[in-house]
């Protein structure tokens, strides 16, 4: 997985019928998080129209969270 090799891979060359059986061995540290949230970042030219932040009760709702 660190080498970023897809964990359906790594289940067919362990030899696992199933992923619930993988994942029993796989862990994931901080390091690979980052990296996977890194990739979702998306990069906004400007400043989007974002009118739910203008939405008082659902931004408070939202840092209740």
């Amino acid at each position: 997985m660190r080498a970023g090799v897809d964990i359906n891979t790594i289940r067919a060359w362990l030899g696992h019928v199933s992923l619930a059986t993988t994942n029993v061995y796989a862990e994931v540290d901080l390091e690979m998080k980052a990296k996977a949230l890194a990739k979702c970042e998306v990069e906004e030219e400007g400043q989007a129209q974002k009118p739910w932040r203008e939405d008082e009760g659902l931004m408070e709702f939202l840092r209740t969270l």
